[in-house]
């Protein structure tokens, strides 16, 4: 008989995170991270040398506590189960507020000072009140131009796509592309609506979001998601779930995109053809469909290509870039994805970089599949972009059969 105590206790220590320093360190990162995020610019800007009057050392050091200990306050009652959009939009940009001061705090203060001694620039007070200026302008010159970035209707990024399994009647097909769009606290249906005509503008064949519609159920954010249903396409508008949608009602959105004539390629997919070639446009649900416990919503591959000429080109809708994996194995020929925003925030594109095998563009994964990653076409949380431009994506689709475009 197997000892049950001994493999009870085994299994115990092995599910146990106490026994790993970095998963025990995880768990605490919730609340690490907000004191990291005030802490380190309060000190870098107000005790590393400056001796400002007092009057200004309490007035600064109470700004950051406020910071502090009303961002997560804020965040709570504004995305937690109160849902109240104006705490919301006080807590997101708090929080893309301290995450820039903390990131130029952190290489202002750390090259920048050096620089300025090893340049004879001053005493220690001169160059500690340098960097704190410094650090205040960069902050504000940043933030200021990341909300224009934001809340603008993004720049059209055009670019050619080669498909070596297309056919020539094909060739020249336009796709456009929208994603993570995140109607939320901010009230963006204007913005919706001029995103939507400048879709319209490229007169494309197919249009395609690949999810993170929003922040919020389909009810409460139907008002800015209303102009999707003016977008138009020569052949199809097609939709698939991104992981947002799983933190709500991902079934309201699905049927909230069908009502506004999208079809929702849920692990299912649709024939556009032309010339007398076709093309495979496919779509899954996203990665984390499954784990939300809805029913009959996961990630199926297979089933989305189920009865589809296996020689045919497929181009596939997965919104977590992370699915090429699968979607190599499976002979995908292109898949197009959004969720990274790019970094939406510099640096914070190096920490996304470890959740995804691609930040934005075309990258090729395999020997046969290209994946394009868009930056998204609106922004998440904090209202500011910073070196992660948003984008509405339009890709030509080429046939090596032909030796020039039509």
């Amino acid at each position: 008989m197997t000892d049950t105590s001994n493999t009870r206790r085994a299994d115990s220590e092995a599910q146990d995170p106490g026994q790993s320093p970095l998963l025990r360190l995880m768990r605490y990162i919730p609340l690490i991270a907000p004191v990291l995020l005030w802490a380190v610019p309060c000190w870098v800007l107000l005790y590393t040398g400056q001796h400002w009057p007092l009057p200004v050392s309490l007035t600064g050091t109470a700004l950051f506590v406020l910071g502090l200990c009303g961002m997560p306050l804020a965040m709570v009652r504004g995305h937690g189960r109160r849902q109240q959009d104006r705490a919301a939009i006080v807590g997101d940009t708090l929080l893309g507020t301290s995450w820039v001061l903390f990131t130029w705090s952190v290489l202002l203060g750390v090259l920048l000072r050096p620089a300025l001694a090893v340049s004879g620039v001053g005493d220690g007070q001169d160059r500690a009140r340098t960097v704190t200026w410094a650090v205040l302008g960069t902050a504000a010159v940043l933030l200021g131009w990341g909300y224009a970035e934001a809340r603008r209707v993004p720049r059209v990024r055009r670019l050619d796509v080669r498909l070596p399994r297309l056919g020539a009647g094909l060739d020249g097909i336009r796709v456009a592309l929208i994603t993570d769009t995140h109607y939320g606290p901010l009230d963006r249906a204007r913005w919706s609506a001029r995103v939507c005509e400048t879709v319209n503008s490229l007169e494309a064949d197919l249009v395609c979001h690949t999810g993170d519609i929003a922040d919020g159920t389909a009810e409460r954010r139907r008002a800015q998601a209303l102009p999707l249903g003016t977008v138009r396409a020569t052949h199809a508008r097609v939709y698939v779930t991104g992981n947002h949608e799983y933190y709500t009602e991902a079934q309201g959105w699905v049927d909230l995109m069908d009502e506004l004539g999208w079809e929702p390629l849920r692990n299912r997919h649709l024939l556009l053809e032309r010339g007398g070639d076709t093309l495979v446009v496919a779509g899954v649900d996203d990665v984390t469909a499954e784990s939300s416990g809805l029913a009959g919503h996961r990630t199926d591959l297979a089933g989305a290509l189920a009865g589809a000429d296996p020689d045919l080109p497929v181009l596939l809708l997965a919104h977590q870039p992370k699915f090429v994996d699968r979607a190599a194995a499976g002979g995908i020929d292109l898949q197009l994805s959004g969720h990274t925003h790019g970094g939406q925030i510099w640096p914070f594109h190096h920490l996304v970089r470890i959740d995804q095998p691609a930040l934005a563009g075309l990258s090729r994964h395999g020997a046969r599949t290209l994946l394009y990653t868009s930056r998204g076409t609106g922004f998440w949380g904090p209202p500011f972009r910073v070196f992660a431009p948003s984008e509405i994506t339009l890709l030509v689709l080429r046939s090596p059969q032909l030796t020039a475009a039509p």
